[in-house]
């Protein structure tokens, strides 16, 4: 099942994030998928929100160390695959501890490593529509994504 959100400023990006964040339940993963500058990070921070994150933790995209973990209702590990050519180069790292953990799991530039997500993946694609206005495309399962589309409608959206 899919839905679209337009999204008309990068405060909305992070009420849906939060509102998807305060959904997320442990064990979930939310692929991100979009091109650079589009609200990946911005769309995590809401989620860190949703998921109780202390605002004292700054949420910042780890492209550098690939992972960030943040402690909040669930931990939140938070990937960046930008700079690796695709899923072997996380076999060494141990990914499964991760993927099949207690905690919940944002993934940008998940398209890199699609072949080892397990089903039941949460995919948002971002896309750019103008300065300030973003589409998100959000696929998963239809129990996730009607919660969510309810969700977003109570929120105004």
């Amino acid at each position: 099942m899919q839905i679209k959100i337009q999204s008309d400023s990068s405060e909305d990006t992070f009420r849906i994030g939060a509102i998807i964040g305060a959904r997320a339940d442990k064990g979930d993963i939310i692929a991100l998928i979009g091109d650079l500058g589009t609200g990946k990070t911005r769309l995590t921070q809401g989620i860190a929100a949703g998921l109780e994150v202390p605002a004292a933790y700054p949420i910042t995209s780890p492209t550098f160390t690939l992972i960030n973990e943040y402690p909040g209702r669930f931990v939140l590990y938070h990937f960046d695959i930008y700079r690796l050519e695709g899923s072997k180069d996380l076999e060494d790292m141990g990914y499964e501890d991760y993927f099949y953990g207690d905690g919940v799991v944002v993934i940008e530039w998940a398209e890199r490593i699609r072949d080892i997500l397990p089903e039941g993946v949460l995919f948002i694609n971002i896309k750019y529509l103008s300065e300030h206005k973003r589409e998100l495309i959000v696929t998963g399962k239809e129990e996730t994504v009607n919660i969510i589309k309810n969700l977003l409608i109570k929120g105004g959206f």
